[in-house]
């Protein structure tokens, strides 16, 4: 099936991205947010906040070893996360229902930029003072009944949109 190895995987070429979980509660979607950030080769994962980091049976039952292979961060402060990305060129964009976010289709991604997505707590979604500090917000167009949707789901359709614009473009 032509899968890597981990060290493999740790001398791949890395997609220049982060995703920062901002107060994420639920151990299976910061698992699940691993595992996908492997399939996709994301830089790294940013566990902020009391986002739980590894080692947990409930992140690993999820993530199926991807927290191994990701590099990841924890910061007690998003902000910090925030900081240090931008000092580093990142442009940041909180995933958030907002006025004046850009709709995920209509989103334009520059290959040579770097960028990270923040997503949000499962009940109040990324901190009012996190999504100030942003470039932008993203929203994903839903048509039903509901208006939000898990975690790990929002994690597995911005990484992989923003893996095809970033390799596409």
């Amino acid at each position: 099936m032509n899968r890597l190895t981990i060290e493999e995987f740790k001398e791949e070429k890395k997609t220049p991205f982060v995703v920062i979980l901002d107060n994420v509660r639920s151990l299976h979607n910061v698992g699940s947010v691993f595992r996908t950030a492997d399939a996709f080769l994301v830089e790294a994962v940013y566990l902020c906040g009391i986002t739980s980091t590894p080692p947990q049976a409930e992140i690993h039952k999820t993530a199926l070893g991807a927290e191994n292979t990701v590099d990841w961060k924890y910061y007690e402060d998003t902000h910090v996360a925030v900081d240090e990305l931008k000092a580093k060129g990142y442009t940041m964009f909180a995933i958030e229902q907002a006025k004046g976010s850009t709709m995920l289709p209509d989103l334009k991604l520059d290959s040579s930029k770097k960028y990270a997505v923040i997503l949000g707590n499962e009940v109040k979604g990324v901190q009012q003072t996190v999504v100030d500090v942003c470039d932008g917000c993203i929203e994903i167009p839903q048509f039903g009944t509901k208006h939000s949707l898990n975690v790990s789901v929002t994690g597995g359709i911005i990484i992989w949109e923003f893996f095809k614009l970033m390799h596409n473009s």
